[in-house]
């Protein structure tokens, strides 16, 4: 379904974030938190070791919850849509990464 590239994908208000991607940002921690950046139009995403997140940002704490046996994980982000009245349709997102901080930027 979906080539090496596409590591992030909005699927029925999931983040589907790739093993790959999630070992890089997260390693074994299991929460992250996400704010949507309103003037960046962009999801935050760290994991909840990322102590300086907090304290610039009003983040939610979600569960990157397991989806198969390779790794890959999801965060369940409806709220945060519904929220900031986002596009819901999925879809393949396009994000960076900050390495030094752990950041995944997403799009919307």
């Amino acid at each position: 379904m979906s080539s090496e590239q596409d590591n992030v994908i909005l699927k029925s208000s999931h983040v589907y974030l790739n093993s790959e991607l999630v070992e890089s940002i997260f390693g074994s921690i299991h929460y992250a938190y996400v704010t949507y950046a309103v003037e960046q139009k962009k999801m935050l995403i760290t994991p909840v070791s990322s102590q300086w997140f907090v304290k610039m940002h009003k983040p939610t704490q979600f569960l990157l919850k397991s989806r198969n046996l390779k790794g890959d994980r999801t965060l369940a982000i409806r709220e945060i849509l519904i929220d900031n009245d986002l596009d819901t349709t999925d879809r393949i997102l396009e994000y960076e990464i900050v390495e030094r901080t752990n950041l995944i930027k997403i799009s919307m």
